[in-house]
């Protein structure tokens, strides 16, 4: 081959890596979103108490904690979302898997569909609440972050929503590409503040949108959901951290009162969230990516438990968990601990696959996870 040719093909091979490289910038800008200025963070927020104008940051109940040191399970870096986690299930794991007509028509008083991780279907007072929807990885580009089985549901299968509630900006919680999918539709999205600057950015009309502080409630018909504090932090990339809220959430109808935890460290606030807006029906609590390197983000297991008596719930429906490894641990080990604590506890625990539909009460589940590898 001539040196003509080869710098042809050499400069062929440039431009498509260029190209290549662009793509991929413009995608994961697309994925991060929009978020407001400084000015308009000062100006929406600054006289909340939980908000830093100086530094223009949301301030948790309690500094987070991350100890590099104490990362129990192996690297905590950002390299291993890129590659198989050791701790994921070897099978596909059970699942019903779902369309359009498997949804109740009209939609019940109350039915819960679990899809995986923190993403759920709530049927209350005849209207349908879709709540972080992430039905692909979590993460910006394709690739990082997978999903350890495919979701139930594809997103174009989904019956319509009246109300989608987001409880924080993370990939694992925020999927830009089901934010668009809904944004031409009349849903309504319920989001924790200046998360509708992501949304906006998307496609969604800010007439739609409504924005939340802590204890601030939105009402839909019969439906009165309230944000209520939590021990995290927010953030789409290095130079986004904590520039919008991030919230656990009340929700309640006409006969049923539910508690849906979000992402969380413990810390008082669960039991003042119990004192001011219980006894719940059923608490949805978050109980998978604890780590003693970052020991007060999430949720441990025996933490979960008492998580449940603080807000007085009768029953808990275990989320967060069995669809992406965050925590460097076995994908079953918290869902172990958890039914095994629960059980102890004299506690009411619903676990079921995901897809699978439950009317609390009524539905029965099981440990599916007992079997799988």
């Amino acid at each position: 081959m001539t040196s003509s040719k080869m710098k042809k093909l050499a400069g062929g091979f440039a431009f498509i890596l260029l190209v290549l490289i662009v793509a991929a910038v413009l995608r994961v800008n697309d994925q991060i979103g929009q978020r407001y200025s400084h000015e308009e963070n000062v100006q929406k927020f600054g006289r909340l108490s939980y908000y830093d104008s100086r530094l223009n940051e949301f301030v948790s109940p309690q500094s987070i904690i991350f100890a590099k040191n104490k990362t129990t399970g192996g690297d905590p870096g950002f390299l291993r979302f890129f590659m198989k986690s050791p701790y994921a299930p070897q099978n596909e794991l059970p699942k019903i898997s779902l369309s359009k007509s498997d949804f109740s028509k009209p939609p019940m008083d109350l039915a819960l569909y679990w899809f995986g991780h923190s993403t759920a279907l709530m049927e209350l007072d005849g209207y349908r609440i879709l709540i972080d929807p992430v039905l692909d990885n979590a993460g910006p580009l394709p690739g990082i972050t997978k999903r350890f089985s495919a979701a139930p549901v594809e997103r174009e299968d989904l019956p319509s929503i009246d109300v989608l509630l987001i409880t924080h900006d993370h990939y694992d919680h925020l999927e830009a590409n089901t934010i668009k999918h809904f944004a031409a539709t009349d849903t309504r999205f319920v989001v924790p503040l200046g998360v509708g600057a992501r949304l906006k950015g998307w496609g969604v009309l800010p007439n739609r949108i409504t924005e939340l502080a802590w204890h601030q409630s939105f009402n839909f018909k019969s439906v009165k959901i309230t944000a209520t504090p939590g021990v995290h932090y927010s953030g789409r990339s290095n130079k986004d951290k904590n520039k919008t809220l991030w919230a656990s959430y009340v929700i309640s109808g006409k006969k049923s009162n539910l508690f849906w935890s979000g992402d969380t460290g413990y810390s008082e606030h669960f039991k003042q969230i119990g004192d001011k807006y219980g006894p719940f029906d059923i608490a949805f609590v978050e109980i998978d990516a604890w780590n003693n390197g970052w020991p007060n983000t999430h949720l441990f297991p025996e933490q979960v438990v008492q998580v449940v008596s603080d807000v007085n719930a009768r029953s808990l429906f275990p989320i967060h968990l069995a669809t992406f490894d965050l925590a460097l641990h076995p994908w079953k080990e918290s869902i172990e601990l958890v039914s095994n604590l629960a059980e102890k506890s004299n506690m009411n625990i619903i676990t079921p696959v995901m897809g699978q539909k439950i009317i609390p009460g009524v539905t029965k589940t099981g440990k599916w996870w007992v079997s799988q590898r």
